[in-house]
């Protein structure tokens, strides 16, 4: 799809690199794995909402807002590159961070959120609540009776403006497969505000490749993200005027390894974080990319991913999460 129609503005470090994990490949015995590293997108760490806040400051930018309004978990990913985003843009920024668990002062004031104070975000704190973008929209109007141009998106950048983020990453990884003369056989990629995934199939249906996508929940039921993802994709569709047929069986989420709840460690995921740090360098982190390579790492140990195929395991970011998170990887 050409993407030149929507106003974007310079963010990422594009594109991405698409990398053999050979190391990690030999231990697990089973298919090539790949990673496409969206950890390098560069804006304050990295991390796969760079690529949709290309095109939501942009659009914040049109309708002349002097500030940002958006939400996010204590730990969000989305909350800093949000910020830097701002930042970068010269726009004022007013966030909302949801306490969804108790930890320690390590997740209370460590890794992003430090990152959050220091790149100047005006930072508000709320409670567990029924429904973060409706809070963050409440925090909006009262940000916007102040006196302020207010843009607000929601959690993750998953709007159907966010999304073209990766309607253009599928395009990338197509092309980069291509040069590399590798067919692949699946793509694996943590999901939580259902905007990557969404965007992966919007992107893939548009150029006709018919690679599966397998979204690994990071603290929603099966049922309840498909049915998100779905409803995103197709609003993207709609959004875009694109002809693709989002097809509901394309659709594919697993709940089975995120834990007890969002954020909470699980063995498998430090398994998962230490065999990819020690094997090859790599940095996960413990909510989203740790979770979903600990699916993967499953996966191919089940059988369900053979040797002779090619997976690509999309890498979203989040490595400033795991100074949050000291004391799981055995600091004192």
């Amino acid at each position: 799809m050409d993407l030149t129609k929507f106003r974007r503005v310079h963010l990422a470090q594009l594109p991405t690199p698409l990398e053999s994990l050979k190391a990690l490949s030999r231990e697990l015995g089973g298919p090539d794995i790949y990673v496409k590293r969206d950890d390098c997108t560069g804006l304050a760490g990295g991390g796969n909402k760079t690529r949709k806040l290309e095109f939501l400051v942009a659009e914040a930018m049109e309708q002349g807002a002097d500030t940002l309004v958006t939400v996010g978990a204590t730990q969000s990913n989305h909350v800093r590159q949000s910020i830097a985003a701002a930042a970068k843009a010269g726009l004022r920024i007013e966030v909302l961070l949801e306490e969804r668990m108790r930890r320690d002062n390590d997740y209370a004031e460590n890794g992003n959120v430090m990152l959050d104070h220091l790149m100047g975000g005006v930072v508000h704190h709320c409670g567990p609540v029924a429904d973060l973008n409706i809070a963050g929209e409440e925090l909006a109007d009262k940000v916007h009776a102040a006196g302020r141009k207010i843009y607000f998106f929601p959690a993750g950048g998953s709007s159907p403006v966010g999304t073209l983020g990766y309607i253009d990453c599928a395009a990338e990884i197509l092309a980069q497969a291509d040069d590399m003369n590798v067919e692949i056989d699946h793509i694996v990629v943590a999901c939580g505000s259902q905007g990557t995934q969404a965007g992966l199939l919007v992107g893939l249906a548009d150029a006709n490749a018919a690679v599966p996508v397998l979204g690994i929940s990071v603290g929603r039921s099966q049922a309840e993200l498909e049915r998100k993802v779905l409803s995103l994709a197709q609003d993207t569709v709609a959004y875009t005027g694109l002809t693709a047929t989002i097809n509901p069986d394309s659709v594919v989420c697993d709940d089975s390894f995120f834990g007890e709840a969002y954020g909470q460690p699980t063995d498998a995921m430090i398994e998962a974080v230490t065999l990819c740090a020690r094997l090859e360098g790599l940095l996960l982190d413990p909510v989203y990319t740790g979770k979903a390579m600990s699916g993967l790492i499953a996966k191919i140990r089940a059988g369900v991913y053979k040797k002779g195929q090619s997976i690509v395991f999309l890498h979203t970011g989040g490595q400033a999460a795991l100074h949050a998170y000291r004391t799981t990887f055995g600091g004192q």
